[in-house]
């Protein structure tokens, strides 16, 4: 058998295409080559992959906690839990019970005119 000496180019799309249609690398596998060769996601709209796989009662757990992080984060921000609910919630409005906090104001202050 002759051995090749010519060298060949691998294209971006190429490299895209062969890692879509891969089911052996791992993660960091598929991330060291797709940096490597310049290759980019497979698509901006494509769902993210499953961290369970096939496992339904993973998948069961996972959403389990999932559940439970989102009530926490709700319960901490107090967030509603639809969108169309804040929407129609007023704004906060500082009322003689709340007294300012001027080291609070001086901050936000700084914070928005290094916005603009």
């Amino acid at each position: 058998m002759e051995r090749k000496v010519g060298s060949s180019t691998l294209t971006a799309k190429e490299v895209k295409a062969a890692l879509e249609k891969s089911t052996t690398l791992t993660a960091e596998e598929e991330k060291a080559l797709r940096m490597r060769h310049g290759a980019g996601a497979p698509s901006q709209t494509a769902p993210l992959p499953r961290a369970a796989g096939a496992n339904a009662e993973l998948a069961d757990e996972l959403l389990v906690i999932e559940m439970q992080l989102m009530k926490a984060m709700r319960a901490r921000t107090g967030q509603t839990r639809t969108a169309a609910n804040a929407a129609k919630a007023p704004a906060a409005v500082r009322t003689r019970e709340t007294p300012a906090n001027a080291a609070k104001d001086k901050i936000v202050r700084a914070l928005r005119a290094k916005k603009k």
